[in-house]
Order: C-alpha cells, then structure tokens, then sequence
C-alpha cells in the first residue's frame, strides 16, 4: 500500500516540455473532480494554452496556478509524456506520476523513472477489459488520429472528395484505401464515408469484415481458408505464411494503384512498424495522390515516409505527421484528462481521501513501471537488472559464486495479456 493520512494530496499538471507535445494532463472538467477527490490541484501557467484551456479556466474549477518549480512537492503528477531526465531531477520521491511513459525499446528511461524513486504508471499498458475501457488512451486517442488522418489527407489532395454532379459535369468521387481496421482504422473509414469518398479497407483478421462492411466500406483480401483461420481464440492475429502474404501484397498492389488517398495505421507497440507499402506499389498511383502513414514515428508503413515531414515521392505525397492525436489537441487533451481522472479514481480510498494503491489491482499490475527504487514491471525489470549491474572484479565474482545459493532459471521476458494488443494496431 502506499499513501496514508500523511500524505499532502497535492497533484501537480505540468506543461509538457516536448516541442511536440500540445496536449495537457487535464481539463477544467477534470481538475474540478480531482479536487472532490481530496487533491489540492496545482496546473503549472500556461499548461493548456495549446489545448484551447487557458488558465482561468482551471483557476475557476479551483485550481492554483502555479510555476515549474512546484512540482517539488507533488505526490502526483498528471503528464501526457514520459518526464526528460531534467525534469526528473525536480520530482519528489515516492511521487505517482501517471502518463503516457512509452517505455518500448527505452530502457535507460525506465531506470531514470526507477532511480528517481517515483511510482510511475504507464496509461499505454492498461488492460483492455470492460471496467477499464474509460481509461483507455490508445483507443481514445487512436479514435482522433483516424480523423485527423483523413482531415489531413484532403487538406494535401487537390481535387474534391465527394462526387459532385454539376451543370459544368460530374466530379468522381476519391477513392480511399484503409490499411489496417482497428480504431483508427474504423474512423478513418467512417470520417472518409461521411466526407463522400468511395472507400475499401485491409486487415490481417477475417472478423473486421463485418465491422467494415457496417460502415460502408468494402473489404478487401485474399479469402482463402488460410484467412478464415488468421485469427486465435483470444483475438490476435496469427502469423500468415509467405504464400498467402504474396498473394496478399499482389492484391493490394493492384488496389492501391487505382487509389487516390492511402491511410495505413498499422501498429504494435514495442515492435518496428510493419512495411505494407513499398515505393513501386505507389510509382503506380496517379501524381497527386496522397498516403498518410500513421505509424510513422515507430519506422512507418510507407517506404520514404520522413517521420515530421510531408514528402513528395514520384508525384505521390507521403505524409508523416508526429503526433497526429495532438493535432486536435483541444479534443484530445480532454478525452485524455478523462481517462486520466477514471484511473486515479481507482487509486484513491475514498474515505480516507488519500491515495492508496493496491498492487494485487489487475489495472495496477498490468501499468506499473516503477516503484520504490525498482522496476517491477515484468517486461522491463530483466532489463534494468542486467543495465544496472556493475562489473564485478574476478576475486569478488569467485567469492560471490561460493556464497550465493544457485540461481534459478530467469523467466522469459514475455507481454502480459492485459498490455498486449488484439490487432495489427497497438492503438486498437
């Protein structure tokens, strides 16, 4: 357990450091229900100018405005990102701090979370069971970036998307090609629909056909019997062979060449973004077109994607944008605060108003990194254990040998269910 009567209940929601990060830990809303909880709320000034959230407004849900400075005496800290080592250095021990920690093929990171002493929970990580779904923040933020994906792609498209019938004569409708059905995917299809384009959509699982076909779509893949068994018991998706992925990628490649707008979404988190569509799959599309590749930041989908940059590759416009959830940050910064706000709530003993954290919890157990010096979350702590230990002097090996009893045999470093993903999208 950790908390108690003596614990100063003062959260703390910082304005985020990366020049890429517009979003905030909380809303007006939110911080007006983090008080009722038994917080003393203090947002650092300006935390949520970019998310359309000035500081009166958090002042007015009873918030004090405060400095950088501040966070010294927070138990909790509500962030969207990981803290930078600089910041870390200002953070009390034994703090909570609660973000999105992105902790894949970090390690050194999520030893600085360690070695600063905090609780640090990771909101990526939630289990994706019924009573968590108000926490989850791939899904609420994957909804948005699905939008925003098709937004920006007829913001870069230089014709109109729907058909258009006029007296000067009929406009064709956009096609639009969705690689990947998982949240962002299904509203990536639905905002397409809606916007008038004519819309065919990809996945590796024959399940998200129907859902595809609910929203207008239609399906595309090579329905073979090896495709009505691509998918486990539990959801996930199932390895195809080589035979079935030719056959595969030459249907798509035929498909994308009549396209105008690609959306590609696929995604796992702590995995390379899987390549869906090289360079002489979209040499075939007409100058103009555009892709939007989603997974950009993990490597990308799309071959010459530039993670940050909009590129222009044999006509065809490649878009790579970082953070595209954060692109409609006002939106996204109050989904966000929410999922934030349900999970503290789970931490909190109402009675006591004080933070008191139950590790045999299933949602703490799948989202905690760190504690009390450590890393305990099982698919890190290996990590960090090997990261941290020194080199010992050849005397001080052979005598620790003779002394320690015989090790057991370390356990494989394998995903727990709550923190894997059911799709080809980490966010779905």
């Amino acid at each position: 357990m950790l908390g108690g009567e003596g614990l100063a209940q003062t959260l703390f929601i910082p304005k985020e450091t990366d020049v890429n990060e517009p979003r905030v830990g909380g809303s007006a809303e939110t911080v007006k229900k983090l008080i009722g909880l038994g917080f003393s709320v203090i947002v650092e000034g300006g935390a949520g100018v970019l998310s359309r959230i000035p500081d009166r407004e958090f002042e007015a849900a009873g918030a004090t405005i405060g400095k950088t400075a501040d966070i010294r005496n927070a138990d909790v800290v509500l962030k969207v990102r990981r803290p930078s080592t600089a910041e870390l250095k200002s953070y009390k021990k034994g703090a909570v701090v609660i973000a999105m920690l992105d902790p894949y093929g970090n390690d050194a990171a999520v030893k600085e979370l360690a070695d600063a002493g905090v609780t640090a929970f990771t909101m990526e990580f939630m289990p994706r069971i019924t009573r968590a779904q108000v926490m989850d923040v791939l899904s609420s933020q994957a909804n948005l970036a699905g939008y925003q994906a098709v937004v920006d792609a007829a913001g870069e498209y230089d014709r109109a998307l729907p058909m258009m019938m006029t007296a000067a004569g009929t406009v064709p409708a956009a096609k639009i090609f969705i690689m990947g059905v998982g949240v962002a995917g299904l509203q990536a299809i639905a905002t397409a629909r809606r916007m008038g384009a004519v819309v065919t959509a990809t996945d590796v699982r024959p399940a998200v056909k129907e859902q595809v076909a609910s929203l207008g779509a239609k399906f595309l893949a090579v329905e073979d019997d090896e495709f009505k068994a691509a998918e486990t018991a539990g959801g996930y998706a199932k390895e195809m062979s080589k035979e079935y992925q030719a056959k595969q990628a030459a249907l798509v490649a035929d498909h994308i060449a009549k396209q105008d707008i690609i959306i590609t979404t696929a995604l796992i988190p702590g995995r390379p973004a899987p390549r869906l569509v090289t360079r002489e799959m979209y040499a075939r599309m007409r100058p103009g077109s555009v892709i939007v590749d989603l997974a950009v930041e993990r490597g990308g989908n799309v071959e010459g994607a530039v993670a940050g940059k909009t590129v222009d590759v044999d006509g065809v416009k490649i878009v790579g944008h970082l953070n595209v959830a954060g692109r409609i940050a006002a939106t996204a910064s109050q989904l966000y605060a929410k999922n934030l706000l349900a999970f503290v709530e789970t931490l909190v003993d109402k009675d006591a108003k004080a933070i008191k954290i139950n590790f045999d919890d299933e949602l703490v157990k799948a989202t905690v990194l760190t504690h009390e010096g450590k890393v305990v979350h099982p698919n890190f702590a290996a990590a960090a254990t090997t990261a941290a230990a020194p080199a010992a002097k050849p005397a001080a090996k052979k005598a620790a040998a003779k002394a320690a009893p015989k090790k057991a045999a370390a356990p494989k470093k394998t995903a727990p269910k709550t923190a894997a993903p059911k799709t080809t999208e980490g966010e779905a």
